[in-house]
């Protein structure tokens, strides 16, 4: 009840960040990813429950302070930069917010509740917005290395290409990598899967950090294959498929692709996890009706 008050006082005092977040996330495709991600952080706290609020112990002093310094970061916020400016206001506005939750948590379950629930808390990072500069200069190393991966496959491919910066000059046609195509909406959401099955599917760190590191060359990899397919298909095929549906909304296709070229790896990671689990004596024999396990 203590913490769903916390909550409910948050929404209180951040409403009118709360409103602009949502706004910015639904207009920005940088930005898509926020409004769902309390929703996937509930979801896990719900589902690790039983294991995250074994141990809770309230009023944790730190967690008083944190929250305390999470308003007085708002404040400061809402007094150096103005609301109507969202890409200055929300990053640290929105970082007001986590850490006020944290705090909460922090002060109405204790540390032991913390760090068992810590993946799905920090999860709650992923709804702060990029700072302009660091979001400009992320779309930036998109479109290179885009171009650069497109360029490699029209070489491979057999077509002649010439390219000058982010443009790229083909028999027929001219293309830029502009930063609509940069893919950085599809890229997040990339990191965002595979920061979850890291979570859900594997055990062993390192092997959850290699994983959610292939998402980065991946994303760009996945990136430069649709250029280079929508490309030579508008030569080949159709024109129209450089400003067709496959082009605004085909996205997912390559999405799913990137998403099948990880499959093998997370499957590979998964079974090493378990053999070594049999290997070191800790899986657990199935319980007879009984409740016994069975000699």
């Amino acid at each position: 009840m203590a913490f769903a008050a916390m909550v409910v006082l948050s929404i209180a005092i951040f409403w009118h960040a709360l409103q602009v977040l949502v706004l910015f996330s639904l207009s920005r495709e940088s930005s898509s990813h926020i409004a769902l991600i309390p929703l996937v952080s509930i979801y896990l706290l719900y589902t690790e429950r039983l294991r995250v609020f074994q141990i809770v112990r309230t009023g944790s002093v730190l967690g008083g302070v944190v929250a305390l310094a999470a308003i007085v970061l708002y404040l400061f916020v809402w007094r150096r930069w103005p609301i109507q400016d969202p890409e200055q206001f929300l990053p640290g506005a929105a970082l007001a917010i986590v850490f006020f939750w944290f705090g909460g948590f922090l002060l109405c379950y204790g540390g032991d509740a913390w760090r068992r629930a810590s993946f799905a808390l920090l999860f709650l990072l992923l709804m702060i917005p990029l700072p302009s500069p660091i979001l400009e200069r992320t779309i930036y190393y998109l479109q290179q290395g885009s171009t650069e991966i497109a360029f490699l496959l029209f070489k491979a491919f057999g077509v002649p290409v010439l390219r000058q910066g982010f443009i790229l000059s083909v028999p027929g046609v001219t293309i830029e990598v502009a930063k609509e195509c940069s893919g950085i909406r599809s890229s997040m959401a990339l990191l965002i899967t595979c920061l979850l099955a890291a979570h859900l599917f594997l055990s062993t760190t390192w092997k959850k950090l290699v994983f959610v590191l292939l998402a980065v060359p991946l994303g760009i990899i996945k990136n430069g294959i649709r250029i280079t397919t929508l490309t030579l298909l508008s030569i080949y095929v159709d024109p129209s498929f450089l400003h067709g549906n496959l082009h605004r909304d085909g996205g997912f296709v390559f999405f799913f692709l990137a998403l099948a070229i990880l499959a093998p790896v997370l499957i590979a990671f998964q079974r090493s996890d378990e053999r070594k689990l049999g290997r070191n004596g800790q899986v657990v024999p199935p319980e007879t009706d009984s409740g016994l396990v069975p000699g």
